[in-house]
């Protein structure tokens, strides 16, 4: 079933090399450039949606694929700072950068490819999730990071794979992938992949260090 949400086709959007985030998941940011900062304040004049993409590495360009994003909370600090959260609605696909005299880039957008993040149930079980669990415990722990694993046991599979996908230490580019991979099918293949991948990098670097 989906749910009936008149999106913007025209968005602004906040560029950020490494972050992605997904449909039904929460992102705080910190913004603090003057830019964006009156991004923020149109949005919240306005509808409270603004876009987040990814920048290319040493470039201005972004990638063709985002997640549109509405502020549910705001906060100006004494500095001058905004401190926001961001609840992801769709992720879209970019048709046309908007031409105008703003201090941020606005983009013409499309949500169609991504139909099924309107859905209210995405309840769909997925094959192999156990075992993907469990590698990336062991992933983790490699990398030294920390997840409340008790909680996470909570998500539904889809959200699993979702903050996985923001929270992993993987590559932007490989972000990036997960990000533009339609069905939750397919973005817990290749998660599974890359993870397995650097688990087995990780396994021949410690050989070759005996």
């Amino acid at each position: 079933m989906s749910i009936k949400v008149d999106l913007p086709n025209i968005i602004p959007v906040f560029p950020l090399s490494g972050v992605i985030y997904f449909p039904k998941t929460n992102l705080p940011l910190n913004i603090f450039e003057r830019r964006y900062l009156t991004l923020v304040n149109d949005s919240i004049k306005s509808n409270k949606y603004m876009g987040m993409i990814q920048s290319k590495r040493n470039t201005s360009d972004v990638y063709s694929v985002g997640c549109l994003g509405k502020i549910t909370k705001y906060k100006i600090t004494k500095d001058g700072r905004m401190l926001i959260n961001l609840i992801g609605v769709s992720r879209f696909e970019i048709k046309s950068e908007i031409n105008n005299n703003k201090h941020y880039r606005e983009f013409e957008v499309s949500y169609k490819k991504f139909s099924e993040d309107l859905k209210k149930n995405q309840t769909k079980v997925l094959e192999g999730t156990e075992e993907m669990d469990k590698k990336t415990k062991v992933f983790f722990k490699k990398n030294g990071l920390i997840l409340n694993w008790n909680e996470f046991e909570k998500l539904d599979q889809n959200q699993k794979i979702n903050t996985l996908a923001m929270i992993a230490p993987i590559s932007n580019e490989e972000k990036q992938t997960l990000l533009e991979s339609v069905s939750a099918n397919s973005k817990k293949k290749i998660l599974s992949q890359i993870i397995e991948f650097y688990l087995h990098e990780n396994s021949i670097d410690k050989v070759m260090l005996q």
